[in-house]
């Protein structure tokens, strides 16, 4: 269980969040009011019927993750937020990979077709997500735990689309799935007339996109008692193509349709209109291989104060009332810059990294602070070692060394002469202890945990050694 984690002013970040009770079925929070009043609800299939089932019973909700990459994007992420929501409102969040879907391509919000991905790259990056997704998830139940909401139904489950679609047949599929779609309702959606208008055109197979997920509704609803479909606001066709199959699949058997419902959150947008989750270098990943957590920490960190208190009542689990209090601190006098951000960046790195992540983008960011005295033990540099340009050296051309020459050696520096200059003016820094004598020597006890050394010269230009 995580241990209550610290703000950057040494205060609990638990201390301002009030935690609602979901200990009874009668004490259920409304989870489409929660929804709302965060801004993660765009569209409702029909909103008083779902509201109703969800304030009777404990529901299976799923959001889709097509396996287009070997890892999940920031922009993702919503889905699993609200997933987490429904979570702690008493309810039961499904993860479905769309390990077959994924073969095929999702057209919505595209303007050309995807591009075809062999079957190993997509179980590659269907093995990538899923680690993610159980990841997060648990993290998210642990946060949970921590502000007192126990788990009022089983854990969390991630399932595989491929599972059912696997050995099924064309000739299947059209008898069991195609005779009971409709091509007007099919054409009608918007994701299909766009495309339909563009000059690229839509072949066959993203059309038939739509009935692919609409079908892994039925399936669940029939076969996993999942009553209820999110996602985001551009796949409302595809979520009504869903509700739409059950209905017309379900009434072959004479079986009623009530209780199938599909829901949308916004897209994660800045105030300009930019896609939160992009930066210069592509897209922000959820995956600690492709983005470290302290590179993750400081993108969220750099929001914008207009954008902020947005993200923070979208993306974290904090109350509403301490986000309100933090929105009123941001116009005071005392208001320290960036202290809502960090607390956004603390938030939504422990969810996604869990408490480890979260120490070690802690640890790195103190660690590069510019002119940072903070010492620094094996831990912090290993985590620096993400962020940091590193050398890798010999032991003989390290210890016992002037800095200087190993400055020069390591490309830090030009020169002898440039590193020497930088030293006698009081810009070099050997584990963040600034040096005071230009012809200081590196010794065996510079090497934390005996191969790790950080050179600076200046406040923002740093290295990291490791000894071989």
């Amino acid at each position: 269980m995580f241990s209550p984690r610290q703000t950057t002013s040494g205060v609990s970040v638990f201390a301002t969040r009030r935690v609602m009770s979901t200990q009874a079925t009668s004490n259920r929070p409304d989870v489409l009011d929660v929804l709302k009043q965060r801004g993660l609800l765009a569209e409702c299939t029909n909103e008083t019927a779902l509201r109703a089932a969800a304030s009777q019973n404990s529901l299976s909700v799923y959001c889709g993750f097509d396996p287009t990459a070997d890892s999940l994007h920031l922009g993702n992420l919503l889905g699993i937020v609200v997933l987490a929501w429904f979570q702690r409102c008493g309810h039961v969040p499904v993860a479905l990979l769309g390990g077959a879907t994924g073969r095929v391509g999702d057209p919505s919000g595209k303007s050309t077709e995807r591009p075809v991905l062999d079957d190993a790259t997509i179980e590659r990056n269907t093995a990538g997500i899923s680690k993610i997704l159980t990841n997060v998830l648990a993290n998210s139940a642990a946060m949970a735990q921590v502000d007192g909401i126990e788990p009022a139904g089983p854990p969390a489950r991630v399932l595989n689309n491929l599972d059912w679609f696997g050995g099924m047949g064309f000739l299947e599929f059209l008898r069991e799935v195609g005779k009971y779609a409709r091509v007007g309702t099919m054409m009608a959606k918007d994701s299909v007339k766009t495309r339909l208008e563009s000059e690229s055109g839509m072949s066959f197979t993203e059309f038939t996109y739509q009935l692919l997920q609409g079908y892994d509704f039925v399936h669940l609803f029939k076969n996993e008692s999942v009553s209820v479909q999110i996602g985001g606001s551009d796949q409302w066709g595809n979520i009504t193509a869903g509700t739409d199959l059950i209905r017309r699949i379900l009434d072959k058997n004479e079986t009623t349709d009530a209780g199938a419902f599909g829901l949308t959150f916004p897209l994660l947008l800045k105030e300009n209109g930019q896609k939160f989750g992009k930066s210069e270098d592509g897209a922000v990943w959820l995956s600690g291989d492709r983005l470290s957590p302290y590179k993750f920490y400081q993108y969220l960190v750099q929001s914008t104060d207009a954008d902020v208190i947005r993200f923070m009542k979208m993306l974290t689990f904090v109350d509403l009332d301490a986000i309100h209090e933090m929105e009123k601190s941001m116009t005071t006098q005392s208001y320290k810059p960036n202290t809502v951000q960090k607390r956004l960046a603390e938030e939504v790195t422990l969810f996604v990294h869990g408490e480890a992540g979260l120490q070690k983008a802690r640890k790195a960011t103190e660690g590069l602070r510019p002119g940072s005295d903070t010492v620094l033990d094996f831990e912090t540099l290993d985590a620096l070692s993400e962020v940091v340009p590193l050398a890798e050296l010999q032991k003989n051309d390290v210890v016992g060394k002037p800095v200087a020459d190993v400055m020069a050696l390591a490309g830090l520096q030009k020169s002898k002469g440039e590193a020497k200059r930088m030293i006698k003016g009081g810009g070099a820094r050997v584990n963040n202890v600034k040096l005071t004598e230009e012809d200081a020597v590196i010794t065996e006890d510079d090497l934390v945990g005996g191969q790790l050394i950080m050179l600076a010269a200046g406040k923002k230009n740093k290295m990291l050694i490791r000894v071989v």
